[in-house]
């Protein structure tokens, strides 16, 4: 079977394991009937930003074209930092999206991926947030009304644990035995200030599973941008990443908006 198209980010479903398909173009893939068989990916030299639709000669921010990162609200830069928003005081690149996406209900998170992390969604993104960054447990610590004020809490938390996670100890299934998250949230609650402290919420961890054969002891990325294919058999999907013979994983979200075909 040969699909080709435009890359988009994997759909998800929280199953047992997570339920991953793949769009391409304007099919979309069951990825999780493809894991332990063979597959190729080759790049057919086109990208097409996932904003405007134009085609472009890099991709900029995991997708956009250089106007549209420069202008497009969804490369705006309260979306790395959320605590520069300033949705909330009738300032954006386009208030109308402001208004959908940052002036809703967001939420602030603890997540163990490979150690603990503190992070941000819009409140409609969960689980899917928490699935896209490879998390293994969850829990919710708040809910604000925008954006703005769940960045203020990530930025006050961020003195006591990371907002990144490292990926290469995420694919290896590396977690630190020793995070409690339920614990871990009374932590964090006590280091709020008495005004984020209203936005706190009751909540209860969640555990997620993935569609991996064997995790890899040590894994090296690979990337359209350095060769035109990547195949090997799927051994295991993670995050938004795929793995490939047990050892070579594909970002699929870093390569929105790429043109491929797909074999299997």
């Amino acid at each position: 079977m040969k699909v080709t198209g435009s890359l988009q980010k994997m759909k998800s479903e929280l199953t047992n394991p997570i339920s991953y398909h793949l769009p391409i173009g304007d099919q979309l893939v069951d990825m999780n009937s493809l894991i332990g068989k063979d597959i190729l990916f080759n790049y057919e030299n086109l990208i097409f930003c996932v904003d405007c639709g134009a085609q472009t000669y890099k991709s900029f921010n995991q997708g956009f074209c250089y106007p549209c990162f420069k202008n497009s609200p969804m490369a705006s830069e309260c979306i790395i930092h959320p605590e520069k928003c300033q949705a909330h005081l009738g300032i954006g690149r386009d208030m109308e999206w402001e208004k959908k996406y940052h002036l809703t209900p967001q939420l602030v998170y603890l997540a163990l991926t490979a150690n603990a992390k503190v992070g941000i969604t819009r409140k409609p993104q969960i689980p899917t947030r928490w699935i896209d960054q490879g998390a293994y447990q969850t829990i919710v610590l708040a809910e604000t009304p925008n954006r703005y004020l769940s960045g203020m809490i990530e930025v006050h938390l961020k003195s006591f644990i990371a907002d990144k996670t490292h990926w290469q100890k995420m694919l290896k299934n590396d977690l630190n035995p020793d995070v409690n998250l339920i614990e871990l949230k009374k932590e964090m609650v006590s280091h709020l200030p008495s005004d984020l402290k209203q936005y706190v919420v009751d909540s209860e961890m969640l555990q997620l599973e993935y569609p991996v054969l064997e995790y890899p002891t040590k894994v090296k990325s690979m990337s359209f941008d350095k060769t035109t294919e990547i195949s090997g058999k799927l051994t295991g999907i993670k995050g938004q990443y795929l793995m490939l013979d047990n050892q070579f994983v594909l970002n699929v979200r870093k390569h929105t908006g790429y043109v491929v075909s797909l074999n299997y």
